[in-house]
């Protein structure tokens, strides 16, 4: 784990992921960021479901369990999707910019 202007950065699935851990940051997710370069997220904790709302850009949403164990990966999401839910088992998110 590094840590890099304030804000814990782990290496989450070979994605160097800030980490979404208090309600607004989880919230905010990616809204108003530019997105993340290649090989670079967000992981937002204790999160089972996303929005896309006010996005500017599609991404890519993994979702892990308890062990960082792949649950569902939904791909290519479009801005101003109300919901996405990635099941009973996920308990963590992993956002990155949409691979074209």
């Amino acid at each position: 784990m590094t840590h890099s202007c304030g804000k814990r950065r782990v290496n989450v699935r070979g994605v160097d992921a800030e980490v979404a851990e208090t309600f607004a940051q989880r919230a905010r997710g990616l809204i108003g960021r530019p997105a993340p370069g290649f090989g670079k997220g967000l992981l937002i904790l204790k999160c089972n479901a996303i929005h896309t709302m006010f996005m500017r850009y599609p991404i890519d949403a993994t979702f892990l369990d308890g062990d960082d164990n792949v649950v569902k990966a939904v791909r290519n999401i479009r801005p101003w999707r109300f919901f996405v839910w990635g099941g009973w088992r996920a308990k963590k998110v992993l956002e990155t910019a949409a691979v074209a």
